[in-house]
């Protein structure tokens, strides 16, 4: 199991909470980024999506959206953000080939152990059709811990995160670099970086 019970028990019972923090109307620029970088129709799996709105902002831009969560609260209330497509599942559960042009995952592998972050990416590159496209953001730092709240982090740095991309088969397109505070209120600094997939061979 790639997100420990304690973690996932967080989201179950602050789902709403969680939903008002991230809650926006409009795209951000790594969501924009993303989203300009497929064609009109692209089908897209949002790996993680907690309540749905980077899923919504995508279905409206006009990308066939796959909305994936772990913790039934949120896919409660990603459903009818979604208009029904979003559903229960876990970064172990992919096992698509091929049957996605992007995948979306912004700040959910980072409760994943380091151990099974090469696991998942090599089944995202799976999944994913030669030269599709990959966001992944995840926390600056080193080591694991646990946050106030219970939850589970891995932090990467910047270069360990290149490498296993890299060994994952992506050629990073472009990162950058955030600093914000979530659930726990605790400010920390983040990296995003969009990849594409390469051709296998």
């Amino acid at each position: 199991m790639s997100i420990d019970p304690e973690t996932l028990a967080v989201y179950q019972s602050r789902a709403k909470d969680y939903a008002k923090l991230v809650g926006v109307e409009e795209p951000g620029r790594f969501l924009r980024q993303f989203i300009d970088s497929l064609p009109k129709g692209a089908r897209v799996l949002d790996l993680g999506c907690g309540p749905g709105d980077a899923s919504a902002m995508m279905l409206a831009a006009g990308l066939d959206v796959d909305p994936v969560d772990a913790a039934p609260a949120m896919i409660e209330i990603a459903q009818p953000r979604t208009g029904g497509r979003a559903r229960l599942g876990s970064f172990d559960a992919l096992t698509a080939e091929a049957a996605y042009d992007g995948v979306w995952a912004n700040f959910s592998l980072l409760h994943a152990p380091r151990e099974a972050m090469p696991r998942h990416l090599a089944a995202i590159r799976r999944a994913l059709v030669d030269g599709g496209a990959f966001h992944i953001g995840l926390k600056l730092g080193e080591g694991e811990e646990r946050d106030p709240l219970g939850r589970f982090y891995t932090y990467y740095t910047r270069d360990e995160l290149a490498g296993l991309l890299a060994a994952a088969g992506f050629q990073i397109l472009s990162e950058d670099t955030l600093t914000e505070a979530g659930l726990s209120g605790i400010l920390a600094r983040g990296i995003n970086i969009l990849s594409r997939a390469l051709p296998h061979g």
